[in-house]
């Protein structure tokens, strides 16, 4: 490797520019770009996210202080707050989500054998969505209630390496199961989510397309019992049942059985019923594939603390949907690297590790193992540790 590269050119080297470049040409990106090129605009977000700029001025103002560096790591067109902002604006954000899934399918890739607590070879993913409140002023196109806008990250995570393989992005008043209608389902996979997503309608369709899903019940759910199975009460199973729905409009949204689980979780002591269209499984398993529905909540937590999707650059939809894009390319990004240097390092020590080597000349694999030796006695309990298998 030329020990004359910045970290922050060798860490795109990983990127695949053609696949990039795909992109760019199948939504006309460049057309009538003469100087700032959406290569310069993905360069400018992801140094952003990296080093963790604020605003557009906070990207000009560094990057500029580093400009005899700028054309070694990759930039061409001259960084201006201006013509970000302008990119941002017009540029088609689907340039960098269609990206995204590029590095998202070579990531899954990678870690399709990494071990997640359970035992179990089939595809399982977590659903869910989270909430980034916004300002009503500023951005009308989201408005979420009276006096609020807000933006929704409707997220598909795959268990098995918490990487995100499907993401939508609205307005706040989209609601969640809506969602549901965008999935491209995958037979036999198993899919986690909560009662929120409870629309038997919906539901049906998971069945009819041979894919399997593990919700919650909610507590007025109308239902006769077909068959009960014997259950060993001791790790907290206290009922297997197979069931029909009898309410007037969930009978005819759902014709098919269900099984319902009834589960008492001893440490949260809290009682959970389970809503699933597997008769196969040993009911047991059914709440421990359940429990891996955490991750997404992790997931959320983790790039709402460590990338910067809470402050925007831009207020158009296109630009917050831009951003948001970027910022999840880099978070894959930074698996990929993990992955094939081989470190043991969390996802958060490494993006530390880039945020302050981002302009040193030094090969990136020796900036991971140069980290000083206090780091490893740190106390980092209270961090998401992803990608640690």
């Amino acid at each position: 490797m030329n020990l004359g590269q910045t970290v922050f050119a060798q860490l795109m080297e990983f990127l695949p520019t053609y696949d990039f470049q795909l992109c760019v040409d199948r939504y006309q990106g460049n057309r009538y770009v003469k100087d700032f090129s959406c290569w310069d605009q993905f360069l400018c977000l992801a140094f952003a996210q990296l080093t963790g700029r604020t605003s557009l001025r906070d990207i000009e103002t560094c990057l500029r202080a580093q400009h005899w560096k700028l054309y070694h790591m990759g930039f061409r067109g001259r960084v201006s707050r201006a013509t970000l902002a302008d990119a941002n604006e017009v540029r088609d954000w689907r340039i960098y989500r269609d990206f995204a899934q590029v590095l998202i399918g070579r990531a899954r890739e990678l870690y399709r054998d990494a071990s997640w607590g359970v035992d179990w070879s089939e595809t399982v993913y977590a659903f869910d969505s989270t909430t980034i409140d916004l300002c009503l002023s500023r951005f009308p196109w989201a408005q979420f209630r009276r006096r609020k806008s807000a933006v929704k990250l409707h997220t598909l995570l795959d268990v098995r390496g918490s990487i995100p393989t499907s993401v939508y992005v609205t307005g706040g008043q989209v609601h969640d199961v809506n969602l549901l209608d965008q999935l491209l389902l995958e037979a036999g996979a198993f899919y986690l989510m909560d009662r929120g997503y409870v629309d038997f309608a919906r539901l049906y369709v998971f069945t009819q397309a041979c894919a399997f899903f593990i919700t919650r019940a909610k507590k007025n759910l109308q239902f006769y019992l077909r068959t009960s199975r014997p259950v060993d009460r001791s790790p907290g199973v206290r009922c297997d049942q197979t069931i029909r729905l009898t309410g007037i409009r969930t009978r005819r949204h759902y014709p098919d059985a269900l099984r319902r689980i009834v589960y008492c979780d001893a440490e949260k002591e809290s009682r959970l019923t389970f809503l699933t269209n597997n008769f196969s499984l040993l009911p047991l398993t059914i709440a421990q594939l359940y429990r891996a529905r955490w991750q997404v909540e992790l997931f959320f937590r983790w790039i709402k603390q460590h990338l910067y999707i809470k402050a925007f650059y831009g207020t158009s939809a296109n630009a917050v949907k831009t951003q948001v894009w970027v910022a999840l390319s880099i978070y894959v990004l930074v698996a990929i690297i993990t992955k094939q240097l081989g470190r043991d390092q969390s996802l958060y020590q490494i993006l530390q590790i880039l945020s302050v080597t981002i302009f040193e000349k030094t090969p990136i694999s020796q900036a991971f193992f140069n980290v000083a030796d206090e780091t490893e006695n740190m106390n980092f309990a209270k961090q998401l540790n992803l990608f640690e298998f």
